[in-house]
This record gives structure tokens, C-alpha cells and sequence, in this order.
């Protein structure tokens, strides 16, 4: 049994966003463990948010940290303070040591390849709910989302990621492949890119552990369980 810990993007609801997957880990035999941020919290950033996933993981052996979107500059640091023995990133916002959320999608490129996406497939280019982040999630479990929405405080993204090197551990890069904040080709050249790895990409948005659960979940099974899976974990 591994124990699977899941780190949600920017505004932190992560019992929201991660409990479909969660469920089939806990079914296919694994712990699963969605870590709640408090992403309002003017005074809670990124040291914060590592410290609620270390401790949410306890002393638990064979963890493997799932993070997605913003999640990647929370699972860094966590790296640093827990003997993990693989880190999954979906959708993520892949952070180079001492860089901030903030200034990731500059350094990145991100905006642009986010327009182009846009004016290629003709959906609008201003970023809004219902089209970048809900245009595949079933409208049951979208509506259900609205009471865990919360906005993500400034300081989470003014801190550098506190890391000074990637970690010495398997990693896997999972991208949607209808995702439309960060198109799946702008995200498999930042995987070539930061961390030398092809990523898997799999069916769903941006918010596609709400969209395609089973995808997501079957494919976060697949490549722990297979650290030496060619093209896909480092």
C-alpha cells in the first residue's frame, strides 16, 4: 500500500478538487490524502502550505506527492522535509529553484502560448471560469465546486519556491490534454525543458481530477508503480 498525498492548485481546496481520484486510490487499495491550504490566509504561504502537507503525511512510508497547477511550488519544499518516494505533477506550474508564482508565467512564456491556444481552436481569449478551468467538468460537480471557491492570497505568489535543486526522485509530468490556462504543448516543452521528461498527456482540462477522475487516477497508479516507465518519470 502506498500512501497518496494530493496538493491542490491555487485557492486550496483540495478536499473538493482531489476527492474524486481519492476515492478510486483508496479503492485500488492506496491511502489517499487531499491537504486543504488555507489559500485566503494573508499570512499563510509557502513554507505554510508545506508544513500542513508534511504534517497530513505524518510518519507514513512510501508517500507519493501529487500536486497540481500551483501545487508544484508547495510539493518542492515538501520534497526537501519528507522522505518521498515519487512526485506526480499534473497540469503544474513546473517552479525553477527560487522562483515565484508570480513571475513563473513571464519567465515561462505561459500567456502567450495561452492566446495562441485561444485564437487556434476559436474559444475567448479573456480567462474566465467558465471557459479556461469548467468547460469540461460536469455541471453537477461544477456547481457543486462554488461554496469551496476562495481566492489565493498575494503572498503565496511573491515567495520564492524554497528549493535549490530538483530532487533526486522519480518524477512524473501528467498534462491534460484539453487544458486551456496551459495548453498541453507549452507544457510538454516546460517538462523537455525544466526537467528533461516527456509527459504523459491524458484525457481533460485543467481541472481534469474533476473532469476525468478515472484517467487522471488510473494514470497517477500507473507510473508510482512503475518508477523506470521509459519517457515519462525521471
Amino acid at each position: 500500500m502506498r500512501t497518496y498525498v494530493l496538493i491542490p492548485g491555487a485557492g486550496g481546496a483540495a478536499s473538493w478538487y482531489w476527492d474524486p481520484v481519492a476515492s478510486r486510490l483508496r479503492a485500488a487499495g492506496h491511502d489517499a490524502i487531499p491537504v486543504d491550504l488555507p489559500a485566503a490566509d494573508p499570512a499563510a504561504g509557502l513554507p505554510e502550505y508545506a508544513e500542513l502537507v508534511v504534517a497530513a503525511a505524518g510518519d507514513r512510508d512510501d508517500v507519493v506527492l501529487v500536486a497540481q497547477s500551483m501545487g508544484a511550488f508547495t510539493a518542492l519544499p515538501v520534497c526537501e522535509l519528507l522522505p518521498v518516494a515519487h512526485l506526480v505533477l499534473l497540469n503544474a506550474m513546473i517552479p525553477a529553484p527560487g522562483e515565484t508564482a508570480g513571475d513563473w508565467g513571464r519567465n515561462t512564456g505561459s500567456e502567450t502560448a495561452r492566446l495562441a491556444a485561444a485564437r487556434e481552436q476559436g474559444y475567448a481569449e479573456a480567462v474566465d471560469l467558465d471557459t479556461y478551468f469548467l468547460h469540461d467538468v460536469p455541471p453537477d460537480v461544477a456547481a457543486a465546486g462554488a461554496e469551496h471557491e476562495q481566492p489565493e492570497a498575494d503572498i503565496a505568489f511573491e515567495q520564492p519556491c524554497p528549493f535549490v535543486r530538483w530532487p533526486d526522485l522519480p518524477t512524473t509530468v501528467l498534462v491534460g490534454r484539453d487544458d486551456r490556462l496551459f495548453p498541453a504543448a507549452f507544457q510538454q516543452r516546460l517538462a523537455r525543458e525544466r526537467l528533461g521528461l516527456e509527459a504523459r498527456v491524458v484525457p481533460g482540462g485543467h481541472l481534469n481530477a474533476l473532469s476525468e477522475p478515472d484517467a487522471v487516477a488510473g494514470a497517477v497508479l500507473r507510473y508510482p508503480a512503475s518508477p523506470s516507465a521509459a519517457g515519462a518519470t525521471r
